[in-house]
């Protein structure tokens, strides 16, 4: 398979957080912030694997400033990494109050999505192009990070 720029798959995905969104103090709720950085995830891995994709696991899942009913919510996902038949994809959170025009980060984290096949098994997805210097540091963090999850997880299934 012929490797696949990060930029073919990119997406951003944008929502205006509705009171049905949110709990009583005008908060989105953090579950419902997950549901989209999950699609947005999801969106991403189909575009560069061309077929039906399922998350595995979520990593490093940041809530950093509350996002408020009113608010534009707008969620970029990338992928950092492929593997055999995985994709890591960053998902990055901002809130833009469109009553000042003012927009910040608000939350972040990594979703680890596998490829699956007509019949719901792994697939081997392309490669991943690197292009530059940014791309190639965070495809190495990719690899840290799931060495580091690998680890936990034999870790766990000791006790």
């Amino acid at each position: 398979m012929e490797p696949k720029p990060r930029s073919a798959s990119t997406v951003t995905m944008t929502q205006i957080v509705l009171p049905f969104h949110a709990n009583v103090a005008g908060n989105m709720h953090g579950g419902e912030v997950m549901k989209l950085m999950d699609s947005a995830a999801g969106v991403a891995a189909a575009r560069h694997s061309l077929c039906n994709v399922v998350t595995a696991s979520v990593t490093q899942l940041s809530f950093i400033e509350p996002i408020f009913v009113g608010d534009l919510v707008l969620c970029k996902a990338e992928l950092t990494y492929t593997g055999n038949t995985s994709m890591e994809v960053y998902v990055k959170v901002d809130a833009e109050d469109l009553n000042r025009g003012i927009i910040k980060h608000v939350c972040e984290g990594y979703f680890f999505m596998v490829a699956l096949d007509r019949n719901g098994r792994p697939t081997k997805v392309r490669p991943l192009l690197v292009e530059n210097e940014e791309e190639q540091r965070c495809y190495e963090a990719a690899q840290e990070r799931i060495r580091h999850m690998k680890e936990v997880q034999s870790k766990s299934e000791n006790c």
